[in-house]
């Protein structure tokens, strides 16, 4: 359960992360962060391996939200139309008549994103960064809220595609389940069916309510002493001491807004440096490769990176 601030009446987010923990059982944090990405309007990429929890959590969060709900099985032989849609000539209309594909939703699960091809994957690029596709020399909004959770198994495994960096940097967060904890896992054996236990949740909130705590997490203040420690991170990433690469103003960004979320969701009218610190693995490991040599992990080296800067 959620560790709520003394107030007497649980908000409706605070309801969702009970609800949802209901089901995704011993995965608060994890759960945390995915609502704090969907109120700052990221995307989310979880790195597992199968049967964790990674499809409960995106169609927990959907039913808890009263969202539309798609789920697609990315495999090598899927093509761009099988996601965004196609046109097809109705002689009865004497036209072209566009029917849309699974990507027409409000929450899609991407699953196993990393098992199609290139061009599939990278037909997930304008729906995710600009909520809308073209086709056909048309424009077609999607619709809002609108917030992809795509599944990635490890690259070892046979059949995988590495994602392009240019996607990698359309997701806000990059999360792992991991195996539960053994009280969490003997829950899940005494307890009811996941799927089942799924099909009984009902909505803690509405669409218009994420839209406008969505609203108020960009009202979320940072003050100006925050912002120089943000900016002495981003530096640090440039330096070439610690990546090959640094951080993009649109990930210093995104990262500011899931720090915002967070804050918003602990009730609180200001971001905190450690706002930044805690989301700083989910928000940077998968945008930052260690130099060559490092003998770290993305995210150890991260952590690191963190340990070596002190708040200015």
């Amino acid at each position: 359960m959620m560790n709520h601030p003394p107030l007497a009446v649980l908000t409706p987010l605070e309801r969702l992360v009970d609800q949802v923990g209901t089901v995704v059982v011993g995965k608060h944090a994890q759960i945390l962060d995915s609502v704090a990405c969907l109120l700052a309007s990221g995307h989310l990429l979880i790195e597992d391996v199968p049967g964790v929890g990674k499809t409960t959590l995106a169609q927990a969060l959907a039913a808890s939200l009263g969202l539309h709900f798609s789920r697609v099985q990315f495999t090598a032989d899927l093509t761009p139309s099988d996601l965004i849609g196609v046109s097809v000539y109705a002689p009865t209309r004497e036209g072209f008549v566009f029917h849309p594909g699974p990507v027409f939703t409000q929450v899609l699960l991407a699953d196993e994103i990393n098992r199609a091809g290139p061009r599939t994957q990278s037909a997930l690029l304008e729906a995710m960064e600009e909520r809308q596709i073209s086709l056909d020399g048309q424009t077609r909004a999607l619709p809002a809220p609108f917030f992809v959770i795509a599944t990635q198994n490890p690259a070892e495994q046979l059949g995988t595609y590495a994602l392009p960096e240019s996607q990698l940097d359309r997701f806000l967060l990059c999360l792992t389940l991991g195996y539960p904890s053994a009280a969490a896992e003997r829950a899940l054996l005494e307890g009811q069916d996941r799927r089942e236990a799924v099909r009984h949740l009902q909505p803690v909130m509405s669409a218009q309510e994420l839209l406008a705590a969505q609203a108020a997490v960009q009202r979320v203040h940072a003050a100006p002493a925050l912002l120089d420690y943000l900016q002495a991170l981003v530096a640090v990433t440039r330096n070439g001491q610690w990546f090959t690469q640094g951080l993009s103003p649109r990930a210093a960004l995104a990262w500011l807004r899931v720090a915002r979320a967070r804050a918003f969701l602990a009730r609180r009218t200001h971001v905190t440096p450690e706002d930044l610190q805690a989301l700083a693995v989910p928000v940077l490991a998968h945008r930052l490769q260690p130099r060559s040599g490092a003998g770290r992990s993305r995210s150890a080296q991260v952590r690191a990176m963190l340990d070596a800067v002190r708040l200015v």
